[in-house]
């Protein structure tokens, strides 16, 4: 298990009965979560936050606001700074548990000597894609098929004062783009995914995760360099193992570039309570070595 041991803006004080509570920079927020299957006794902290976002039996839900808090404000992770802001569908725009990976991509870029140009797939609002331009790659192209996320990405990358360094905003289907980046014979030196269990490209393409992932990845290494830093595969699929994508890349990485080595397993975040851990996701990376 990786776990994000660096925020300051950013806790889960507890968690259980299939929810947590969190507190983004002050404001205190009640939210849904599937892994939170161990029961907790509701102190009054849990009754008295900020926001408390609420299922519906229908499917989706809403927000219940008992004080007046603002649309957006801000979070701050080192030198990297992010729009917050309580969506319809339960999210706030980040996933703190990912600090752990972008901490691996900033060292990673860091310590490679050499231009790294980036290509982060299913970009959502740019979490990977800042760590990497802070880091020092020559170039990140960010690829989100939602116009909105992009925008949103945008938005951090000045938050975050990286208006001078290259990042390319692109609002396409993740699949067509690495199509045509194939045929551009476009390469990058470090691949970033975070694919959804399912999504719509912006001209109506289909994605589920379980039938489309290993054709992405195959295509995937058609565009990288000769001698690429990593690669990193990010997924929330439910009943998908951390072992699926380490596999994955057995198949597709490895046999290609001998001269790195694989690893997967599970992203979490530490509860304040109890000292538990809350699992958050699964990853596979190929790292070259050092």
């Amino acid at each position: 298990m990786k776990m994000s041991m660096d925020w300051k803006d950013y806790q889960i004080i507890d968690a259980g009965n299939g929810e947590k509570l969190e507190i983004w920079n002050n404001i205190l927020l009640r939210r849904p979560d599937p892994q939170a299957l161990w029961p907790t006794k509701q102190n009054e902290k849990w009754m008295h936050v900020d926001g408390h976002y609420i299922r519906s039996e229908k499917g989706g839900g809403h927000w219940n606001f008992f004080k007046k808090i603002p649309d957006h404000w801000v979070v701050t992770y080192k030198d990297l700074t992010f729009k917050v802001s309580p969506t319809n569908f339960k999210h706030t725009g980040l996933f703190p548990e990912q600090a752990v990976n972008w901490d691996f991509m900033i060292e990673k870029i860091q310590n490679a000597n050499r231009p790294i140009r980036v290509l982060n797939l299913f970009a959502y609002t740019g979490g990977a894609t800042m760590a990497c331009a802070k880091g020092g790659a020559v170039e990140v192209v960010h690829v989100d098929a939602a116009k909105g996320m992009v925008e949103w990405a945008k938005e951090n990358m000045y938050l975050s004062h990286l208006e001078d360094h290259k990042i390319r905003f692109i609002v396409d289907d993740c699949v067509k783009f690495v199509q045509r980046e194939k045929r551009r014979g476009r390469t990058y030196d470090a691949i970033i995914m975070d694919p959804p269990s399912y999504g719509r490209g912006p001209s109506g393409e289909v994605w589920k995760f379980e039938q489309n992932i290993f054709y992405l990845i195959e295509n995937c290494m058609q565009i990288l360099s000769d001698n690429p830093l990593f690669f990193t595969i990010n997924s929330y699929t439910t009943g998908i193992s951390s072992i699926v994508l380490e596999n994955i890349l057995k198949k597709t990485m490895l046999p290609l570039y001998p001269n790195g080595k694989i690893a997967s397993g599970e992203v979490g975040l530490p509860i304040q309570k109890d000292h538990l851990v809350l699992p958050c996701g699964i990853y596979g990376r190929w790292e070259s070595y050092d």
